[in-house]
């Protein structure tokens, strides 16, 4: 589909590939029902919160692009478009014409242009570093001479020396910050490399003058090593920043280009396997995958055996066996075997594509506190330049030369980069640490309100309890004339021979506590399954040999005896001995309960957190879950609708409520509560409403999410009031004179880089420790998990 120029075309060749709709699905999704596209893309050139509402603001004026959302954090940007009114390459030439420059989030490219940017500014870096001694060397001197001890001709020489070495530092080192300031200029705006740069060129300007005209106004002293001494700083900080932002920003990189580049493919006519790009598979292609490769597509193994690694889609981390037939998913990796697959799914209709569409979309969220942040920052820079301009006047009639650099320090020392990603990188961080070990953020803003719950609801199926069942309980009955250990046996005999889950449910029982020779003791005949019912065989027995007995596995109705008067769910073992039907065994059953229900309740109860069952299932059975696990307050036959009228009146009595289901039936109260979990396993991720999704079968990762998120708001807390701290005390001290250019250097550098390294913590796991102290939930199954580092502080 051909869009309308609405713009004189500046994209270069490589933008213009991209207007072909098979390159869109590379770097973007199709929005289902609204011909719209999702795209993302990596940004370069900008620095803070400034650029990127700059950034935004030059997309929304493009018609047809509906939405922008730009992090600061992450240097990327979500633009959803209409492909009949604009093409990629005319609203990346918006992004290049505000000066700067956008690359598709999924390609190549972008691995090459992060390391091309950290290449350059490690050269900088070393440049400024070099310079910075070698003009600290000759500024020595003047230090420590005493009046006399330096003539004229030796003063003057050593300024003309420190002159030429500030040279590279101005023209090479700062580079992209006047760059960034003179685009600043062009499209009428502020951002943070404005008043930094400004500073940098009134200081190389006074200096300049001073070693030119020595006995002019700015004679008196030059500041060359207070130049290339804040310029180190900020490179300093800036490049450490680009590194921990890597580690972030590369994980979810790491993540969305997991799938290969290309597959051997079998050719339908030669039957050979030919080496194609991924983009080009179709379903219903047979392909080989190596041991080492991501599986490209979801699809079968139609030929060998492996096994696969699929953490990233369960948070699992023990390889998962995959025998013949069996289903492998997209993104997970091949490790043992060269299997062929048969493709099934492919591009969005695959899980990992579903994946990563998810953190990509949480990546670019904006919480509350980061949007207030952002407005924040261009009024506070505007209010840094007037007070520095304030500044200068005041010093001016007592030294020009000192009023200059009192304005410079002013305009260095404020930091708001450090106010606008404190709350950002903390939650990015936390929200990769999550993802790393099988819980999936829908929602930034949902650890902000999820750190706030005091109330918690859970459904029953699916998330406290498992999808099978399991026996409960077994009663016996001597008067069938059979022995309970033969008895069992006799049940497992007949279990054996149904698929049905009851069946399975009382094979696992019995077979953890009758032998297998036992078991085999029993010959069945005639065997007939009841569907709904029950199976019924004859059966003889060494013990009786004489005697061959009609045994019934099924419902107390099938096997012609009463049902038990509560209502329980069980499954009765019945002998016809002379004619008469007789009860051997009664295995009452439940849900398949989870391991770490309990302890997980438990641990929500102790920190004062209200727990509610809230369960669609009969009545008799939510209570029987609500004894095991400890819960005190539980509703059984309860319609969605039920369930949103009891949310609600948790809200109305000031409850600060979480819900976690299973996302089948649970939309309208998962969207209904503060913030809401759903089991991946059961739910499409497109369709589910919630903000978290565990992608595994862990119920203690709701309790871990919950710890995180209060340990991700309490370093949001200290980063927020650091920046405010750093810049109240900060400001009125280079105001008044007391903070020289190279210290304001150091302090903004320093600013930033606090905060994200503060904020980096959220990801170190030092081990899973506080909670098992207390419950009895198992650790993770891997020996090192980043999210246990939430459970090792107090809450």
């Amino acid at each position: 589909m051909q869009a309308p120029i609405t713009e004189p075309a500046e994209a270069d060749e490589r933008t213009t590939l991209l207007d072909d709709p098979e390159e869109w699905s590379a770097f973007g999704r199709e929005l289902p029902s609204t011909g719209t596209w999702e795209s993302f893309v990596v940004l370069d050139g900008m620095h803070c919160a400034a650029c990127a509402l700059s950034i935004e603001d030059a997309l929304k004026q493009v018609p047809g692009v509906l939405e922008a959302d730009v992090s600061a954090a992450t240097h990327r940007a979500r633009v959803v478009w209409n492909p009949a009114r604009v093409l990629p390459s005319q609203w990346m030439a918006s992004v290049r014409k505000a000066g700067y420059r956008s690359l598709p989030a999924m390609d190549a490219l972008m691995r090459e242009q992060r390391l091309r940017e950290s290449r350059r500014a490690l050269w900088r870096w070393l440049v400024a570093g070099f310079c910075m001694m070698q003009v600290m060397m000759y500024a020595w001197p003047a230090y420590q001479a005493t009046p006399g001890d330096l003539s004229l001709e030796m003063e003057t020489l050593l300024r003309w020396a420190s002159w030429v070495i500030s040279v590279p530092v101005m023209f090479f080192a700062c580079g992209p910050f006047f760059s960034s300031a003179l685009r600043d200029i062009r499209e009428r705006r502020v951002s943070m490399d404005m008043p930094v740069a400004l500073g940098m060129l009134i200081t190389f300007v006074v200096s300049t003058l001073g070693t030119f005209d020595p006995s002019g106004p700015f004679g008196a002293e030059v500041y060359y090593d207070s130049l290339t001494m804040f310029v180190f700083f900020l490179l300093s900080g800036r490049l450490l920043e680009l590194r921990l932002r890597d580690r972030t920003a590369g994980a979810l990189e790491a993540v969305a280009n997991r799938l290969p580049d290309s597959v051997e493919r079998k050719d339908a006519t030669t039957g050979e396997f030919v080496r194609v790009t991924t983009r080009r598979l179709h379903v219903g292609d047979i392909v080989r995958v190596l041991p080492g490769e991501a599986f490209p597509a979801d699809g079968t193994i139609i030929s060998g055996q492996t096994q696969a690694d699929e953490a990233l889609l369960t948070g699992e981390s023990r390889p998962v066996n995959k025998p013949l037939g069996s289903a492998v998913s997209a993104g997970s990796y091949n490790l043992r075997a060269t299997i062929e697959m048969r493709v099934e799914q492919i591009g969005d209709g695959t899980r990992f594509a579903q994946v990563v569409a998810l953190m990509e979309s949480a990546s670019l969220q904006k919480p509350r506190l980061a949007q207030l942040a952002d407005k924040v920052a261009r009024p506070f820079l505007i209010g840094v330049m007037l007070a520095a301009l304030a500044a200068a006047v005041w010093w001016w009639p007592s030294s020009p030369s000192h009023a200059a650099m009192v304005a410079v320090a002013v305009l260095i020392v404020t930091c708001p980069c450090a106010l606008s990603l404190a709350t950002p990188v903390s939650m990015l961080t936390a929200a990769g640490t999550l993802a790393r070990n099988g819980v999936l953020v829908r929602n930034l803003q949902g650890l902000e309100s999820l750190a706030a719950v005091d109330a918690i609801v859970f459904d029953k199926t699916g998330t406290l309890t498992r999808d099978g069942l399991s026996v409960l309980d077994v009663q016996e009955f001597p008067d069938a004339g059979i022995a309970r250990q033969q008895a069992l046996a006799l049940a497992v005999a007949l279990a054996r021979q149904s698929l049905h889950p009851v069946s399975r449910a009382v094979s696992d029982f019995g077979c953890e506590r009758v032998a297998a020779a036992d078991i085999d003791k029993w010959a069945l005949d005639f065997v007939q399954e009841v569907s709904g019912s029950g199976v019924v065989a004859t059966a003889r027995h060494p013990s009786f040999p004489n005697q061959l007995l009609t045994a019934k596995l099924g419902s107390a109705k099938f096997s012609a005896v009463s049902a038990r008067d509560d209502g329980a769910q069980e499954v009765v073992l019945s002998l016809e001995v002379q004619g008469v039907q007789r009860v051997a065994l009664r295995f009452e059953l439940c849900e398949d309960m989870r391991a770490e229900s309990t302890a997980v309740i438990e641990a929500f109860q102790r920190e004062g957190i209200r727990v509610e069952l809230l369960s669609g299932d009969n009545t008799a059975v939510v209570k029987r879950v609500a004894e095991q696990t400890g819960i005190a307050d539980a509703h059984g036959d309860c319609t969605p609708q039920d369930k949103l009228v009891r949310l609600r009146e948790l809200q109305a009595a000031g409850k600060h409520v979480a819900m976690v289901g299973d996302g089948l039936n649970d939309g309208p109260v998962l969207a209904g509560a503060h913030v809401s979990f759903a089991f991946g396993r059961s739910v499409p991720l497109a369709q589910s409403r919630s903000d978290f999704v565990v992608m595994g079968d862990q119920l203690e990762l709701v309790w871990q999410t919950l710890l995180l998120a209060r340990r991700t708001m309490r370093v949001v807390r200290q980063n927020l009031l650091w920046s405010a701290v750093y810049n109240a005390v900060c400001v009125p001290l280079a105001i008044a004179g007391y903070m020289p250019a190279w210290l304001a250097g150091l302090g903004m550098a320093a600013s930033s880089l606090l905060v994200v390294l503060n904020a980096a913590r959220l990801a170190r796991a030092p081990g899973l420790v506080a909670i098992r102290q207390t419950t009895s939930i198992p650790s993770f199954n891997r020996p090192s998990t980043p999210v246990a580092a939430l459970a090792t502080e107090s809450i």
